[in-house]
């Protein structure tokens, strides 16, 4: 498949044979009871769904969805992650929330972390090992650093969505891009001047779930008019959807990737950025 950053991916293969390893963790990103009903041995399950703050805690719709670095440390401490540990992640559903993990982590400065190719879907269609017995880690010690980099807030977004030099990337579905779909916002519609692929068409639709070849990825890219030698920003409803994107074009090489984490839910709820139809 010829990926420019393959070490991103975990093959099925190798996890089988990596699952007693201590330095590699496993976190199933799945809920409670699909975790409870059967997972990888030796995964861990996620305790905290998608990883970000409590709806409370969004006032009027500002802010990073993300959890604070002292409260994401915590949770990964808990899981026994820190500096020394691969962590691969994976999930029941395409992947969506095993990247936005990825992302999480690498926003937070640990970067040895690999996506689980197909994740479940890929695991039990090849048969590999699965049990229902849960692992309880011990405790290690995670430090986040926050890598700035990968995030765009909306006022960076605001200074280049209609700029030459920035490629602003819509991730989510058709209703959603076009207008008529709001998802409970104020307004409805995308910014002006982004392009759009959602995220779903970079997934194979067979049961292996496997992120597409190298090249068909590039060309439903190229065709939606991105291309890895601007900077990209992506976005969706709430951060999920735009970082599992983020992934992709990592992995296919691109250089300069950020994930406007508030997206739609900050965007399309304040009075001062554009929308259109």
């Amino acid at each position: 498949m010829s990926y420019a950053r393959p070490e991103l991916l975990a093959e099925p293969q190798w996890l089988e044979e990596h699952t007693d390893d201590s330095q590699v963790r496993i976190i199933d990103c799945a809920t409670l009871e699909a975790y409870r009903r059967a997972h990888i041995p030796g995964a861990v399950h996620l305790p905290v769904h998608y990883y970000i703050k409590e709806q409370g805690d969004r006032e009027g719709g500002a802010g990073m969805f993300v959890m604070p670095p002292d409260e994401f440390a915590t949770l990964m401490s808990s899981l026994g992650v820190d500096a020394d540990t691969t962590v691969v992640t994976y999930d029941d559903n395409n992947s969506l929330v095993a990247a936005r993990l990825w992302w999480v982590l690498n926003y937070y400065g640990h970067s040895k972390v690999k996506v689980l190719n197909g994740g479940w879907h890929r695991w039990l269609t090849e048969e590999h090992p699965v049990t229902f017995h849960a692992t309880r880690p011990e405790e290690r010690t995670f430090t986040s650093n926050t890598v700035s980099t990968l995030h765009a807030s909306a006022e960076d977004l605001l200074a280049v969505h209609d700029s030459p030099t920035c490629t602003v990337l819509d991730v989510r579905s058709d209703g959603e891009w076009e207008g008529s779909n709001w998802r409970g916002n104020k307004r409805g519609g995308h910014v002006p001047g982004a392009h759009h692929l959602e995220w779903t068409s970079l997934i194979e639709r067979k049961d292996t779930r496997r992120f597409l070849p190298s090249e068909n990825m590039k060309s439903l890219l190229e065709k939606a008019g991105v291309l890895p030698e601007a900077q990209t920003i992506t976005y969706c409803q709430g951060g999920i959807r735009a970082a599992h994107t983020a992934f992709v074009l990592t992995l296919l090489g691109f250089e300069d990737v950020r994930v406007y984490d508030g997206s739609m839910y900050e965007w399309a709820n304040r009075e001062d950025t554009p929308l259109i139809t």
